[in-house]
């Protein structure tokens, strides 16, 4: 059957490495691209699909048969790096898409079906550098520091902010968030606070666990949360008892009800910005750093698994300080000077 090394992989991916439903959703579909170009003819292997921007031929469904993995080498790989690079699929995507590649034939290969790893040498074009947006940390203490809301939205909004910003969490790391560690059912708890200990469990990206403090501003925040939260599930019978953070009909809060409230305090604070979860998340990161230069223990907070994701930090902290240069030093070179 087609697919059927592909659905194999999956299961190997989600089984032994943890990867989440989502993830698994990416590389299947990045599978599913290589299917086609094993597929498709020496002559048509890479050429882009006219459907549009972005879309190109290697995209659709495979055939019902399994593709000849042997008939991709890495020249056909080549071919649709190049073409779907000029119908304008992103550098990144294309790289995500090589890398998913090649973990599938270093798999192939392990299971006696492949000799060698075509995308192993192909690299994909290179992207433009796109520094993390982050708040200047007086804005940012403004914005958590500003009076709360009264009653069950305002300190529900007022604890999820001091905690992306005091913690780092990553959206879905935060709405994951339960009172306490729960065994199940249905299944124990991924994410959890322990306001005795200031510190709270979460899993994050390729199911690694990590656990960071919460700063004394959240945790008196969360405090006030729990307490409108009790009196609030007192007077609603039936509100999830688990979740952390609930929206007015006593759920799990969604993540775009998380994004949505977030943006609406913004506004109302008279922020500058266009305020998301990541962006708090880069400020608590950048700002961090700036204090303690420690890039290792940054990267143990955001859960990174490699440091030279946190690496990109450095350089938004070097053009803070250029910006402060700009400004300050009497010998600097300014915008309009000759």
């Amino acid at each position: 059957m087609a697919g059927d090394a592909i659905a194999r992989y999956l299961e190997r991916l989600r089984s032994e490495r943890g990867f989440s439903p989502r993830t698994l959703a990416s590389y299947r579909l990045d599978l599913r691209a290589l299917a086609a170009l094993a597929l498709s003819d020496a002559a048509g292997a890479a050429a882009p699909s006219p459907a549009g921007r972005g879309a190109v031929a290697a995209d659709a469904p495979s055939a019902p048969v399994e593709p000849d993995w042997l008939a991709v080498n890495e020249h056909r790989v080549r071919r649709w790096v190049a073409a779907n690079a000029r119908a304008g699929l992103s550098a990144r995507s294309i790289a995500r898409r090589l890398s998913a590649w090649r973990g599938f034939f270093d798999w192939l290969a392990s299971q006696g079906e492949a000799l060698a790893n075509p995308a192993r040498g192909v690299r994909a074009p290179r992207a433009p550098r796109r520094l993390p947006k982050a708040l200047a940390p007086d804005v940012a203490v403004r914005f958590a520091g500003a009076t709360p809301g009264d009653g069950f939205e305002g300190a529900r909004d007022q604890a999820m902010l001091e905690l992306f910003y005091s913690s780092g969490l990553r959206l879905s790391e935060l709405t994951s968030l339960d009172l306490r560690h729960f065994d199940g059912p249905p299944a124990a708890s991924t994410g959890w606070i322990d306001l005795d200990e200031a510190e709270l469990t979460v899993r994050g990206k390729g199911g690694r666990s990590r656990t960071v403090p919460i700063g004394r501003a959240a945790r008196q925040a969360l405090q006030h949360w729990l307490a409108e939260r009790a009196a609030w599930c007192a007077a609603h019978p039936g509100c999830d008892e688990r979740a952390l953070f609930l929206s007015g009909r006593g759920r799990r809060l969604a993540n775009r009800t998380v994004q949505a409230r977030l943006k609406r305090l913004a506004i109302a604070r008279g922020v500058p910005a266009d305020v998301h979860p990541h962006v708090l998340r880069h400020s608590f990161a950048s700002h961090l750093l700036q204090s303690s230069g420690d890039l290792r223990a940054v990267q143990e907070l955001l859960g990174h698994a490699s440091i030279a994701t946190t690496q990109v930090y450095t350089s938004l902290d070097f053009q803070r300080l250029a910006a402060v240069y700009d400004a300050a030093h009497p010998r600097a070179r300014r915008r309009g000077d000759s």
